[in-house]
C-alpha cells in the first residue's frame, strides 16, 4: 500500500493568507492544588499543639506534681525506714570508711549498737504491754466509776434527790453515746478524704524538697539563680569538679556524701561551710578550680570564697548570697558617730564589714602600713578612713606627702604638721627629706633615757610608687629613687621599718599596680599590716600580701576592677581574722571628700592647733624666735618638749640637734622665759608675741637712728 490520501469531501474554505494570520496562544489555566489529606492537617495541627509553649508548661506542671507526690511518699517511707531500722547509721559508718575517718566510723558503729539496745528494749516490753494495758484499763474504769458515784452521793445530799446519785454516771455515759454516734457521722467521709489527704501531705514533703526532674521544674529553680545552698547542692558541686579521686570518693559514700561536711552557717550575706576531703584529694586541686567549683554552686566566681583551716585537709567555703556583694555597705561610723573619738594605744579603727556583715575593726598600734591595688579601686580612700580615726586622737602627729597632688588629703591642712602635694620630681625631693627628718626624729628618740614615752608619729605617703621611681639624683650623685643601698628614699624607709615601731615612728605607704621596680621586695615585707585591693595576677597578689597569705588562700587577683572598689584583702595581726586563715577581705566604708573634711575639723578642735608645713625649707638662714612662734599656732601654751618636737619638723637641720638648754637660751635672751604650769614647763605664746613685738620695734628705732 501506498501513502497516498484520499480526501472524501472537498474543502470549501477559501486559502487562507499566511501573512495576514494572527496566530493565538491560549495558555491553560493551572490546575488547582491537589487538596491536602486529612491525616496530614491533623498530624501538622497536633504537632502545633504538642510543640505549643503552653503545652509545656502544662506538661511540666503535670509532671511536676506528679513526681512530688510520688518521691514525696519515697521521702517518707525512707525516713520511716530510717526511724525504725540501724540503716542511717550504717550508711554513716560506710562514709566515714571510704573518707578514712576511722574515729568517725566508730563513733557511728557505738550510736548503732545503742539504738539495737534501744529497740530490743522496747520489744521486750511489748510482750508485757498487753496484760498492762488490761490491767490499767480495768483499774483506771473502776476509779473512774468510783468518781462518778462519788461525785452524785454529792449531788444527792446537796439535791435531797436520791436519783442523784446515778446523774454522773449517767451523763457520761450520755456523753459517750454522742461522741459515738458523731464517729459514726464522720467516719464515712473520712475514710474517703482521709487517702486525698495523705497524698497532699505527700505531695507537700515531695514539694519542700523539690524532688521532681530538673526539667520538670520552674524556670526559675531550673536556672539555679540564687537557690539557696543545701549540702546536696555542696556535694554535687565537689562531684562535678573534676577532681577524679573526689569524684570517685563520693560516689563509694553513696547518698551519704554530705557527711565530709560541717554544719553550714550563716555568716552574714552567704554561708560557711567546712568540708574535709577525702584521702588523696589536696586543697590545692580545689582552690584552683574556684570557678568550676562557683558555677556548679549558681554563683558568680566572685561570690565564693576558698581559704584553709588549721584541720588537715579541710578548705573552708564561704558562698554569698546572690547578688549580695553587689550591694553597698553603710556609712561609716565616724560619719555617723559625731562624738566617737580614737585610742592610737588601744582602739581599734571601724574599716568597713567582713563578708559575715560583722564589723572589720583594725589596730594601728605600733604597725607599719601598705596598701596597694591596681588605679581607682578605692587605695586613697580606704588609707584615708585610717588616717581619719587616727586624727581623733589629738597625741597623733602626722607628716604627709601626697604625691598624686589632686587634693585628697587637703581636709589635712592645720592638721598634719607637714603636708606636701604634688607629683613632680620637686615634691618627690621633698618628701623623701620629710622622711629622712622622721629617720632623725626617730634616732632621737631611741637615744633618749629609758623610759621615755614618745607621742606617736605617722608618716604616710600616698603614691609612693613615684618616689621609687624618681630618677633624680642629689648633689652626692645619691639617687632619690630606686632599691639601691644608697638611694635616699628606700634607705629612710627602711629604716623606719627597722626600728621605728619600738618608739612610735611608724611607716604608711599607699601604691598602686606593684612591681619589684616600684615597690621592692624588703620595703613591702617591713609593713605589719598589708592590704591589696583588686590586682591583675597572681605575681601582684603576692608581692602585696606575700606568700603565704596568698597560699592559703587570699586572691586580690580575683577581685573585680571597677566593681569590687573598696574591697580588700587584708594581712595583718591587727584584726581578727577566723582561725587557721591567712588573711581577710574587708569591704570598706566610703568617706567622701565633704565628710572627711567635716571629721578633721572635729580633729582640729581637739587640738590647740597645728602649723602645717607645705615644703621642707633648706639652706636659708632661720630667725629661731620667728620659728618657735610659728610653730605655738594658735595655742596659749605649749610644753617646751613638744615646741622641740615642732621645731625639728620644721627645719631637722637647724634645730634636730636642739635640746632643752638651746630652746631656754633663745626665750631668755628674746625675755620670754619658759615656766611652769600645773608642774610642767610651757612657753607662752603671748610671751613669744611680746619678745617678737618688742624686737621689732627695736629694730625700727635703731634703723631710724
Amino acid at each position: 500500500m501506498g501513502d497516498n490520501v484520499v480526501h472524501l469531501h472537498k474543502n470549501t474554505d477559501p486559502p487562507a493568507d499566511t501573512a495576514s494570520v494572527t496566530t493565538l496562544t491560549v495558555v491553560p489555566e493551572p490546575a488547582p492544588p491537589a487538596p491536602v489529606p486529612l491525616w496530614v492537617r491533623s498530624g501538622r495541627a497536633i504537632k502545633t499543639a504538642v510543640t505549643h509553649e503552653n503545652t509545656k508548661t502544662a506538661a511540666r506542671a503535670a509532671a511536676r506534681h506528679g513526681m512530688y507526690a510520688f518521691n514525696g511518699g519515697r521521702i517518707v517511707a525512707r525516713r520511716t525506714w530510717d526511724g525504725r531500722t540501724g540503716s542511717r547509721y550504717e550508711r554513716y559508718m560506710r562514709a566515714a570508711e571510704a573518707a578514712g575517718n576511722m574515729d568517725l566510723a566508730a563513733d557511728w558503729e557505738e550510736r548503732l549498737q545503742r539504738f539495737r539496745d534501744a529497740r530490743h528494749r522496747r520489744r521486750m516490753d511489748l510482750l508485757h504491754s498487753p496484760m498492762d494495758l488490761a490491767k490499767g484499763a480495768a483499774v483506771g474504769a473502776g476509779m473512774s466509776i468510783g468518781l462518778l458515784i462519788a461525785l452524785g452521793i454529792v449531788m444527792a445530799l446537796n439535791t435531797k434527790q436520791v436519783g442523784d446519785v446515778i446523774t454522773p454516771l449517767s451523763a457520761t455515759i450520755e456523753f459517750i453515746g454522742t461522741l459515738m454516734r458523731i464517729v459514726q457521722i464522720v467516719w464515712g467521709p473520712a475514710i474517703t478524704i482521709g487517702p486525698f489527704l495523705a497524698l497532699l501531705a505527700l505531695w507537700a514533703v515531695g514539694r519542700k524538697q523539690q524532688a521532681a526532674p530538673q526539667w520538670a521544674l520552674p524556670a526559675n529553680v531550673r536556672s539555679g539563680e540564687g537557690e539557696p545552698i543545701t549540702p546536696s547542692i555542696v556535694v554535687k558541686a565537689l562531684r562535678d569538679l573534676g577532681v577524679p579521686a573526689l569524684r570517685n570518693a563520693i560516689k563509694e559514700m553513696g547518698d551519704a556524701g554530705a557527711s565530709m561536711l560541717g554544719p553550714i552557717r550563716i555568716a552574714g550575706c552567704g554561708v560557711e561551710v567546712d568540708v574535709t576531703l577525702p584521702s588523696g584529694v589536696s586543697t590545692i586541686e580545689v582552690q584552683n578550680r574556684r570557678r568550676k567549683l562557683a558555677e556548679n554552686l549558681t554563683r558568680h566566681e566572685h561570690e565564693v570564697f576558698i581559704t584553709i583551716p588549721q584541720a588537715a585537709r579541710t578548705v573552708r567555703l564561704w558562698i554569698a548570697d546572690s547578688g549580695a556583694l553587689d550591694e553597698p555597705i553603710g556609712p561609716s561610723p565616724l560619719v555617723t558617730d559625731e562624738t566617737m573619738t580614737a585610742d592610737y594605744t588601744k582602739g581599734k579603727a571601724p574599716w568597713g564589714q567582713d563578708l559575715r556583715g560583722d564589723t572589720a575593726a583594725l589596730s594601728l598600734y605600733q604597725r607599719h602600713l601598705l596598701i596597694t591595688g591596681l588605679s581607682n579601686q578605692g587605695k586613697t580612700v580606704a588609707l584615708r578612713s585610717l588616717a581619719l580615726w587616727l586624727s581623733l586622737d589629738k597625741s597623733v602627729q602626722f607628716l604627709m606627702g601626697d604625691l598624686k597632688g589632686v587634693g585628697d588629703w587637703a581636709m589635712f591642712d592645720g592638721l598634719a604638721t607637714t603636708l606636701i602635694q604634688g607629683p613632680t620630681d620637686e615634691h618627690v625631693i621633698q618628701v623623701t627629706e620629710m622622711v629622712e627628718g622622721a629617720v632623725d626624729e626617730m634616732n632621737r628618740r631611741i637615744q633618749a633615757p629609758p623610759g621615755t614615752t614618745f607621742p606617736p608619729l605617722i608618716v604616710l605617703v600616698d603614691e609612693a610608687q613615684v618616689a621609687f621611681m624618681c630618677p633624680l639624683k642629689d648633689e652626692d650623685k645619691r639617687p632619690y629613687g630606686g632599691q639601691k643601698a644608697n638611694s635616699r628614699y628606700y634607705m629612710a624607709v627602711r629604716k623606719i621599718h627597722n626600728q621605728g615601731r619600738a618608739v612610735n615612728v611608724l611607716m604608711w605607704q599607699g601604691t598602686q599596680d606593684p612591681t619589684n621596680e616600684n615597690l621592692p621586695k624588703l620595703v613591702r615585707e617591713g609593713a605589719h599590716t598589708r592590704a591589696s585591693l583588686a590586682l591583675g595576677t597572681e605575681s601582684q597578689a603576692r608581692m602585696a600580701l606575700g606568700d603565704k597569705a596568698v597560699d592559703g588562700g587570699a586572691a586580690p587577683n580575683l577581685l573585680r576592677p571597677g566593681l569590687d572598689q573598696g574591697t580588700l584583702v587584708l594581712a595583718s595581726s591587727g584584726i581578727d581574722i577566723p582561725a587557721g586563715q591567712s588573711s581577710i577581705t574587708v569591704r570598706t566604708h566610703y568617706i567622701d571628700d565633704d565628710a572627711a573634711e567635716a571629721i578633721t575639723d572635729r580633729a582640729k578642735a581637739l587640738r590647740d592647733g597645728v602649723t602645717t608645713l607645705h615644703a621642707i625649707e633648706r639652706g636659708e638662714e632661720r630667725d629661731p624666735l620667728a620659728d618657735i612662734a610659728s610653730v605655738l599656732g594658735e595655742s596659749s601654751r605649749v610644753r617646751t618638749k613638744d615646741v622641740l618636737t615642732r621645731l625639728a619638723n620644721l627645719n631637722q637641720d637647724a634645730y634636730g640637734g636642739w635640746s632643752f638648754i638651746d630652746l631656754k637660751r633663745v626665750l631668755d635672751d628674746a625675755g620670754a622665759e619658759p615656766h611652769k604650769s600645773d608642774g610642767v614647763m610651757v612657753v607662752s605664746r603671748d610671751r613669744v608675741a611680746r619678745a617678737l613685738a618688742n624686737r621689732d620695734i627695736d629694730g625700727s628705732a635703731s634703723t631710724s637712728e
